[in-house]
This record gives structure tokens, C-alpha cells and sequence, in this order.
């Protein structure tokens, strides 16, 4: 490694006066300034780009990136097949730890808790506003299974575009019986801020009781060192 290799994180960091009365409140003002920071600066693409760790049945752990479509004081939520790896995988083993990472702004929120299946209406109604395109390809692809070549994926694409064409209603495609969705029911929701010479801020809110993202007597907080 060449010092060209290393980069100090000049980060504002997060001091625990500063930080939010509940994990919810402190998230939502992180990602909305993500959001913000990538309309003006360009730097931060896909705010909403989050990475979501599973476990499989011999215990090996398994991560990838999803979007985070929803996020509420019930936790964040994200959409899939059902079928695929992941879906499987919490099949098996609800267990579930999720990150929003933003390296531009020296920031990144984890999420660790239970997934929970989207209710089937919420499901519909956003499938619904998905991009034509986006419910079409949902049925063409078989999300984790072998293909040999992407020239069956297309044909796959062709296919279900021809017997679902695109009439402009949230109808013209309907929601595949193996797709769904998750929310994460949280335990624990860290605020990683990165400071000089890796002498990070990590500030975590860990589950005291019963009670959503937004409910102040639900969580203690608690600093880690980096």
C-alpha cells in the first residue's frame, strides 16, 4: 500500500448532544442530508442504496445491495423475490443486519433487528408505481437461479413485456406471486461518523423496551469506540 492509498476521514463526527432523541429522528436527518448532498454535489449516487446481510442454512453470512424503499418509525423496508437467496435465507433465519453507507459525507447508519414480510397490500400499492419496465423485468427474472446467458434473460424480458404491454395503469402488469417485501423490526441502529486519525464516533441506540424508531423510552444509547 502507498500513502497515495490512504485517506484521512475529515468528517464532522457526532457527539451524543447533538444526536437525535430517537433512531428514527437521527436517521431521517442523516438521509435527508444525503439526499440533499446528492442533488447539489453529485457525490453521494443512490442515497437510499443499502446493503442487507442475511445468514444461510449452514450459517455462512451472505450480504448485497438492495434499495431501501420504505422507512418509517416501524424500520426500513426493502423489496425482492421472494425466491431468491435472500429471500430463502430469512425464510430460514429472520435474522437480518442492514447499512446505509455515504463515504462522501464520512457517515453510515446500521441497522440489526428481525425481517418481517410486507403486508400484501403495501406491496401492491407500490409495485404499482414501479416503472413499467421495472414490474416486467420482476417476472422475468428468476432473481439468484443459473442462466445460461443473458440472452434468455431477454427473451424472458420480451416475453412478458408482449402479454403485459405497457397501457400507462399501475394495472397493466400484475404483481408476481413471488415477490414481496421486508421490514427490518429493529434492536440496535448505530450512527457511524468518521473522524481524523480513525477516531470515529460510533453512537448506538440498543432496544430497552417495547416501542418503535420514534419512541424515545424504547432505546438507551450507548458510545463504542471505533
Amino acid at each position: 500500500m502507498t500513502p497515495a492509498d490512504r485517506h484521512d476521514y475529515l468528517g464532522e463526527g457526532l457527539l451524543e448532544q447533538h444526536l437525535a432523541a430517537t433512531p428514527w429522528r437521527q436517521a431521517s436527518a442523516w438521509l435527508e442530508a444525503a439526499r440533499e448532498r446528492a442533488a447539489a454535489e453529485g457525490d453521494v449516487p443512490e442515497p437510499t442504496a443499502m446493503s442487507v446481510a442475511t445468514v444461510d442454512a449452514a450459517g455462512r453470512p451472505d450480504v448485497r445491495t438492495v434499495l431501501m424503499r420504505f422507512f418509517d418509525p416501524s424500520g426500513p423496508g426493502f423489496v425482492t423475490n421472494l425466491e431468491s437467496a435472500k429471500g430463502r435465507q430469512l425464510a430460514g433465519n429472520a435474522g437480518i443486519a442492514a447499512s446505509l453507507t455515504w463515504p462522501a459525507m464520512y457517515r453510515a447508519v446500521r441497522f440489526r433487528g428481525t425481517a418481517h414480510r410486507l403486508p400484501e397490500e403495501q406491496v401492491r400499492d407500490y409495485f404499482g408505481h414501479r416503472p413499467w419496465g421495472s414490474r416486467v423485468s420482476a417476472w422475468a427474472s428468476r432473481q439468484s437461479q443459473v442462466i445460461e446467458g443473458r440472452e434468455g434473460l431477454e427473451a424472458a424480458y420480451a416475453r412478458y413485456a408482449a402479454q403485459w404491454p405497457d397501457r400507462g395503469g399501475v394495472d397493466d402488469v400484475p404483481v408476481p406471486p413471488f415477490w414481496g417485501g421486508y421490514r427490518i423490526t429493529c434492536d440496535e441502529v448505530e450512527f457511524w461518523a468518521g473522524r481524523r486519525d480513525r477516531l470515529h464516533d460510533r453512537l448506538v441506540f440498543v432496544r430497552a423496551g417495547e416501542g418503535d424508531l420514534d419512541d424515545p423510552s424504547a432505546w438507551r444509547v450507548e458510545r463504542r469506540q471505533p
